[in-house]
């Protein structure tokens, strides 16, 4: 079922056409809005914001003269059959989610608009606010329906609505919108990014974006990067939904793809910054989701494959379905599941947190178990392979470039391995299953491995169908690349080295999704320079174009149309070209591309529970602080042109390019390099 709007919030200022010196800004440092705007001789603000500790939209009406606030404010939904009507002083709209695919909807929602003014009149009638020649107007919208979870509809939307907007309308309004800055900088604030600043920085967002190409505006970009964490702050609150294609602003009742959770890479790739970007908690509702279609898969596993474990294809809902949909070029996935399991090891992996993988080893179990029961032999190598399956979306040279069925793909192997080694480890870790992490241990042997086919690619398919031409969005078999880190340049140099002909060949410019993870590859094949050119083609203005991907004038990622999965891939790249741990070592500044002269950043993370701040100049890394959140022993790869190293200003040495730390939870130490002359 589609991921629906509710609807407008819509105001009229009588006489207000006449406007002049209009100003609008969206603040990442406190996530409200302001419009400003000049009629006559009056000067009109609006504040706008989102509350996240009142659950409310409120909206402040003020001038620089009394008596000048006169607006009629009203709400409308594109929704069939919602009915409008008063409540004492509140406007009401009601409705119920929308008929889809022959299925009634079943979500029942309301909002309630309400408001508070300084002087002036307020009427409420026939659906509509009116305040005339108030001083100030306080907005307020509330939201509520009557979902509880994917099993339970029996929540009172009415009583909800009601108690958000009666709570939010007993604070001052100074107070609130304090409450909802701290709550905001609480995320926000842990990172920080400076890449430079340039001249073009006064310049509204989307000429920016448009002259970027010639100005390189390092501003930009951390703002960019800044611009996706603030997305996922907004979109993937605890208790709530996970950020799913549009995040919470998909503003149609049929959109794109349905607005739901697509599982053969979009979802994944909007939760790639939460831990590396210092927001783990904001993982819990895509950890929450994986639960749930945990247990709606295994009706899936039994009825369509007869096996034990569960299964999830390539996408899912609110409703959390796991059997295929649409066609079978996306539908005929089944390795959703464990693409999701990814997630909850490198929460892992990131914190250290063996309460939390605890809870999480029966999730990745029962996936592991669904493949182990469900992979058969092919009968050219006798190989273990999932089958029927794709490379997602794709088509192959077996079928002279017009089917996508196949067995044994590449991205399904590394998404099998990642989970069973995933689950091996675990096992071990926690002292269980014994005899079932050997098991597994033995069928990873039975796997086929990845292959290096004519042209030098990495294959994207069991057998040699790569085609040198083709530029897919998708780089799927580059999945063990990243996300992952079965390829990687110090343990498997051949296979690196056929990712990069693969990526090479797949080209840059493509959907905006496609271009963030790209970032993030060239980033993880020590590119700097290509990781950063995709940068350029992902900030290239995109206005009306239908089949162009890029960035909006409002930095909203262009699929098109607007996808937030771009956005987010593209802060994760960033990140990755900062900072890397993946190798069993922290790497600072893996991937700094040459425009990236001097820069600093605080507060990213790395696997083993640290936390990173540093600094470089001239292009090299020059001092850095590693705090630790659990007692954990860290090593630190050095550059090369480093003559020693001083920790807490004592020196270190550089044992094979590297030096070891082990800190206790909550300790820090300030690293410094001293460069060759």
């Amino acid at each position: 079922m589609p991921y629906q709007s509710f609807g407008d919030l819509r105001i009229s200022f009588p006489g207000h056409t006449r406007y002049r010196d209009y100003y609008r800004e969206l603040n990442l440092d406190s996530a409200c809005v302001k419009v400003g705007y000049r009629v006559d001789d009056v000067n009109y603000l609006r504040e706008m914001f989102t509350s996240f500790t009142d659950q409310v939209i409120m909206v402040r009406l003020t001038a620089d003269r009394p008596g000048k606030i006169t607006f009629n404010a009203v709400l409308t939904t594109p929704h069939q059959d919602a009915l409008v009507d008063t409540d004492g002083e509140c406007v009401t709209l009601s409705g119920v989610s929308s008929w889809h695919e022959g299925l009634k909807g079943k979500v029942e929602f309301q909002g309630r608009l309400a408001t508070r003014v300084q002087g002036g009149a307020v009427s409420c009638r026939d659906g509509v606010l009116t305040v005339e020649g108030a001083d100030e107007a306080v907005v307020y919208v509330s939201l509520a329906t009557n979902f509880i979870n994917y099993k339970d509809i029996s929540a009172d939307q009415v009583e909800r609505a009601r108690q958000y907007l009666e709570k939010a309308m007993q604070k001052n309004y100074t107070e609130a919108k304090q409450s909802h800055i701290d709550f905001f900088k609480a995320y926000m604030d842990r990172v920080s990014l400076n890449l430079g600043t340039g001249s073009t920085e006064q310049l509204p967002t989307d000429k920016r974006v448009e002259k970027f190409k010639t100005t390189h505006d390092a501003g930009l970009v951390a703002t960019y990067f800044q611009f996706g964490r603030y997305l996922l702050i907004c979109s993937s609150q605890p208790g709530g939904q996970p950020a799913n294609l549009q995040g919470i602003w998909n503003d149609k009742l049929f959109p794109s793809w349905d607005s739901k959770y697509t599982c053969n890479i979009n979802v994944e790739m909007n939760y790639w910054p939460a831990e590396v970007t210092n927001l783990s908690e904001l993982h819990e509702p895509l950890f929450r989701m994986t639960r749930e279609v945990s247990e709606t898969g295994k009706e899936t596993a039994e009825i369509m494959y007869g096996a034990k474990g569960w299964v999830l294809h390539h996408n899912t809902d609110i409703w959390r379905i796991t059997g295929p949909l649409d066609k079978a070029p996306s539908g005929m996935w089944p390795s959703g599941g464990a693409w999701l399991c990814r997630h909850l090891w490198e929460r892992y992996l990131y914190t250290g947190d063996v309460e939390f993988l605890r809870s999480a080893y029966p999730i990745m179990k029962e996936a592991g178990r669904f493949f182990d029961e469900t992979m058969v032999k092919e009968p050219l190598h006798n190989w273990l392979v999932v089958c029927p399956s794709n490379s997602p979306e794709n088509t192959h040279a077996g079928s002279g470039g017009k089917a996508t069925t196949a067995a044994g793909c590449t991205m399904d192997n590394q998404l099998v391995f990642d989970l069973w080694t995933s689950i091996i480890a675990t096992a071990r870790l926690l002292g269980v299953d014994t005899e079932y992490a050997g098991h597994l241990e033995e069928r990873l042997k039975e796997m086929p491995p990845m292959q290096i086919g004519r042209w030098g690619q990495l294959q994207e398919w069991m057998f040699d169908w790569d085609d040198p031409d083709d530029i897919h969005r998708h780089v799927s078999h580059l999945y063990g690349l990243f996300p992952s880190n079965q390829i990687s340049p110090y343990r498997t140099p051949e296979l690196f080295d056929a990712a990069r002909t693969s990526l090479i060949h797949r080209g840059d410019p493509s959907t905006g999704w496609s271009m963030g993870w790209k970032v993030c590859l060239w980033a993880r094949l020590l590119d700097g320079n290509h990781a950063y050119k995709l940068i350029t083609e992902q900030l290239t203005l995109v206005r009306n174009e239908k089949k162009k991907g890029g960035t909006y004038p409002n930095l909203f990622d262009a699929h098109p149309p607007f996808q937030i999965d771009g956005n987010l891939g593209g802060c994760a790249g960033i990140a990755e070209m900062l900072i890397q741990s993946q190798q069993g070592f922290i790497e600072v500044l893996p991937a700094l591309p040459a425009v990236w002269k001097e820069g600093s950043f605080k507060g990213l993370c790395v696997r083993g529970g640290g936390v990173v701040d540093a600094s470089w100049k001239a292009g090299r890394l020059e001092k850095l602080t590693l705090h630790s959140r659990v007692k954990s022993a860290f090593k630190l790869k050095i550059p090369e042109q480093v003559k020693r190293v001083e920790v807490d200003r004592q020196q270190c040495d550089i044992q094979n390019g590297f030096i070891h730390l082990a800190l206790d939870e909550g300790e820090q130490c300030e690293i410094v390099m001293k460069y060759k002359l």
